[in-house]
């Protein structure tokens, strides 16, 4: 069932241990009730995909994931024939010694398309469900297909030359991510409930990690919080997301760990740290005093 009030949208993302603050679920609760898509930027990490998961919990909703990427266009997007099996048929029909053409509007029908995440969403919008659709990641798409989403997300139809046009009757629950590599266009987002979502206060962090990460000491939480807080004031190549202080406390109960010493830090930075120039500019700039309370 759909929360219907912010306290309740409030409630149901903590009751999947997503620690949202208050501008977060008042903007999640417009866009249930508005059947508006949900547009959120924010630095990589910082639980941007994790809302449309937890959405397809709390709905009870199927969760159909388009992860963009350079070079991805419409018809991969949308859907594919399924040619090994129109082939398949071909030659059924050929071995039945049936003339040229017959059985070829049967290999063009439906039962011969693999749905891709955006058709998948509109059909099943069309029969009366609502699934969370989350396209991932837009800013690695090319502007070609910002267009063609643009034109989807107006109207929620999708017509297959050869089979018809498929509306919904109502939209699907949509999420779309983007980590700001590149900016989308206004008309998109015009369409969209806008949110960016920025790191977490030290407060939320903690509350965060001892959410997500069973049996970790809370002064152990506190410590690994005040250390991303200062990562992430080093103007690194690529900062540590929330997601990464959840590895790294994981990490450290895999060692035994149960405060962040230097000596601990040092041995997990390849959890947090993915590139060679910002780990030697934090080993440089001395693990203690990133490490001071």
């Amino acid at each position: 069932m759909t929360p219907s009030t912010v306290h309740e949208v409030a409630d149901a993302l903590a009751s999947q241990r997503y620690i949202a603050d208050r501008s977060l679920a008042i903007t999640v609760h417009l866009a249930l009730q508005m059947g508006r898509p949900l547009f959120l930027e924010g630095e990589a990490g910082v639980g941007k995909t994790e809302v449309a998961k937890v959405l397809s919990t709390i709905l009870d909703e199927p969760l159909l994931r388009l992860q963009c990427y350079e070079g991805l266009d419409a018809g991969h997007a949308i859907y594919e024939w399924d040619y090994a099996r129109q082939m398949l048929a071909i030659r059924l029909i050929e071995a039945r010694g049936e003339g040229a053409g017959a059985g070829i509007s049967d290999i063009m029908s439906r039962e011969y398309l693999i749905a891709r995440p955006l058709l998948e969403a509109v059909e099943m919008s069309a029969a009366g469900r609502r699934p969370v659709l989350l396209i991932d990641e837009l800013d690695r798409a090319d502007e070609e297909f910002e267009a063609y989403l643009l034109e989807l997300l107006s109207d929620f139809q999708v017509t297959i030359p050869e089979v018809g046009t498929v509306t919904a009757k109502e939209p699907p629950v949509v999420v779309i991510t983007s980590n700001r590599t590149r900016e989308i266009h206004d008309a998109l987002k015009r369409r969209c409930i806008y949110h960016w979502i920025d790191y977490p206060t030290f407060e939320r962090e903690v509350a965060i990690v001892t959410s997500k990460v069973p049996g970790i000491d809370t002064a152990l939480a506190g410590e690994l919080a005040r250390a991303m807080e200062r990562l992430r004031d080093l103007e690194l190549f690529k900062p540590p997301g929330v997601a990464e202080t959840l590895d790294w406390a994981a990490a450290l109960q895999v060692l035994g760990a149960r405060v962040l010493s230097p000596e601990a830090a040092d041995d997990t930075l390849g959890v947090i740290l993915k590139y060679e120039e910002d780990i030697e500019r934090v080993r440089s700039g001395g693990l203690a005093g990133l490490l001071a309370s």
